[in-house]
């Protein structure tokens, strides 16, 4: 039996094994029918885990995602520990029985072998497993690490989750203004001072809070990737241009980001800052409060600092949702 919660959202197709768990807030988005997720694999709560053409995301069996993991195609083996907030980029490989320290970032295209020990932004192998760490896995499996045949189940839902549209709540007379060209996921809410403009995506378990002293201003065709988070302080304002992609995990927080910015899975913006055009800011980064960034820029690390220019117009990445 598969269980998933009700707050958990399924998006496209996808393929699950027998006695899969998806927890409560956790997003599975199936871009091209690209996610499988084995028997008996857990995803904890409010963890997003994206499969596209290009890079399916494939899960093993009996393999733990911690609460809030991020993983974008990747493929993870069987019986793997994944620590909380740990996130996994395109293309990544991960071998079986790997544990991963709360917090590990696994780069685009990495290769993590069979019982690897990983820590680290970005993830680093530290040791092999010892025989401690086996037992943990085993112990924390009813002591049967067994890795039965791939029992298949689709679940194929439709890609825009619902025709239910999110949650808009007013606060103290101020109430969210959305056009009527936008999308808003069912799971998300939306509170306050905010302004969403045409053709844009709220995804699911978004959470944006104007509350009285907003102004929250999204432009035209935007989009806020699944269980990100926007907000500001009193005196602040939190503008996101046009074209701009947010993507999942991400928290958001009183700052500008130009038009055809790209800000990459659990990246956080912090307040009073400013992002010029056709910015990227790359996965797991950090910009500190008061920065402030020419257009072009590529921006990483913790804090963020530019690493580079991008050369051409940024794209969508294909991670974004496809309606």
């Amino acid at each position: 039996m598969i269980q998933i919660d009700e707050s958990a959202r399924l998006i496209g197709r996808a393929r699950l094994g027998r006695d899969s768990y998806i927890a409560q807030g956790s997003v599975v988005r199936s871009n091209d029918n690209s996610v499988e997720i084995g028997n008996k694999t857990w995803v904890l709560e409010n963890s997003v885990l994206l499969g596209t053409r290009k890079n399916p995301l494939k899960v093993g069996s009996k393999t733990v995602f911690g609460h809030k993991c991020i993983a974008i195609g990747t493929e993870i083996g069987d019986l793997c520990e994944i620590g909380n907030g740990s996130t996994f980029l395109p293309g990544s490989k991960v071998g079986n029985m790997c544990i991963f320290g709360e917090g590990t970032l696994i780069p685009e295209d990495a290769v993590i072998p069979d019982e690897s020990v990983v820590v680290g932004r970005p993830g680093r192998v530290i040791r092999k497993l010892t025989e401690d760490d086996r037992n943990m896995i085993k112990r924390m499996r009813g002591n049967d690490t067994s890795i039965s045949p791939f029992e298949e189940n689709i679940i194929d839902i439709d890609g825009k989750e619902s025709d239910i549209m999110g949650k808009l709540y007013t606060l103290d007379g101020k109430y969210p203004n959305v056009s009527d060209s936008a999308y808003i996921y069912n799971s998300a809410e939306i509170n306050g001072d905010v302004e969403i403009g045409e053709n844009s995506i709220i995804a699911s378990g978004v959470r944006i809070i104007g509350n009285t002293h907003g102004p929250v201003i999204i432009g035209a065709n935007v989009q806020i990737l699944e269980n990100t988070v926007l907000h500001l302080l009193p005196d602040n304002q939190l503008i996101i241009e046009d074209d701009v992609t947010i993507g999942p995990g991400c928290i958001i927080h009183g700052t500008t980001i130009g038009k055809g910015s790209v800000v990459e899975s659990g990246a956080i913006v912090c307040d009073y800052s400013r992002l010029g055009s056709n910015t990227l800011v790359t996965s797991g980064s950090l910009v500190k409060q008061r920065s402030v960034f020419e257009d072009n820029e590529i921006l990483e690390g913790f804090p963020a600092k530019s690493v580079g220019t991008n050369e051409t117009t940024l794209k969508r990445p294909d991670w974004a949702i496809r309606l």
